[in-house]
């Protein structure tokens, strides 16, 4: 098996278990209704560790833009073959949006709430704010990035380690995951988004397209910022390649926040920040 076709049925696998679940407990009259946030983290958590075991040993199973950019930032990847991973875990994400889509084809109609129904392919904020959404992806990515790194290092057996990514990606969702619905994988909001807005789904609303750009920019740079954290702190090297990027970020960071200050009060002329 090709390494892209790996990433293609890997990052397929993940979406139909991790879109799945959260179809599962929140679509109308399914026998999972209700289920809640564990069963969510859970679902997820195992979906990360399937997808891992079924084609790791092809392309490492990446299935994430974030990891495969953290890798390649810091000489672990090689740099060419990054747009073909990215491109083929879009398009495997896109394809298990699909999957969950016709799975669960006679609940979309049972279910009123549009919003539910996008968020079985994509995630959204909690609390809209330009700001903070970015600055929680972007922590919940660099924290995946740096644990993932640091899993290496372990001395695990080795059929164990796709468990303990899964372990990791629920911890992420259990303890950060409240904010932004934790992406922390641009291919993971961005493909199944795609197909949110090109299947006949009944009922649904738009594909909310001018959030999506924060689950796909912050999880990428989230990513390359803590894969160089992994690299100067536990390995001792890359320093200024880290200071540089933390300027760059620092710069992206205070821009939306001056953004994010200038439209609220636009919005809002009697709220002093």
């Amino acid at each position: 098996m090709s390494i892209y076709l790996a990433e293609v049925i890997g990052t397929m696998i993940l979406i139909i278990f991790g879109g799945g679940v959260v179809a599962n407990v929140n679509l109308n009259k399914s026998k999972a209704e209700g289920g809640g946030w564990i069963v969510v983290a859970l679902g997820w958590a195992f979906a990360v560790a399937m997808g891992v075991y079924a084609v790791g040993q092809f392309s490492g199973a990446h299935l994430n833009p974030a990891v495969t950019l953290g890798f390649a930032s810091i000489g672990e990847f090689p740099w060419a073959d990054v747009p073909g991973y990215i491109v083929s875990q879009i398009i495997g994400a896109g394809i298990g949006g699909a999957v969950v889509y016709f799975h669960f084809l006679g609940h979309w109609k049972e279910t009123e709430n549009a919003d539910v129904k996008l968020a079985a392919f994509s995630t959204d904020p909690a609390i809209p704010n330009r700001f903070a959404n970015f600055l929680s992806e972007f922590i919940a990515t660099a924290v995946f990035l740096l644990v993932l790194n640091s899993i290496g290092a372990n001395e695990f057996t080795e059929g164990l380690n796709p468990l303990i990514v899964g372990f990791l990606v629920g911890a992420i969702g259990l303890s950060l995951g409240g904010t932004t619905g934790y992406a922390i994988n641009p291919a993971r909001d961005l493909g199944p988004r795609i197909a949110h807005a090109l299947l006949p789904i009944a009922g649904k609303r738009d594909s909310n397209w001018s959030y999506a750009w924060i689950p796909v920019a912050a999880p990428a740079l989230g990513g390359i910022f803590g894969s160089l954290v992994y690299r100067s702190g536990f390995l001792g090297e890359g320093y200024g390649v880290l200071a540089v990027f933390s300027v760059f970020v620092l710069i992206v960071l205070g821009v939306l926040y001056v953004m994010n200050k200038r439209d609220t009060e636009v919005s809002n002329p009697d709220v002093k920040n």
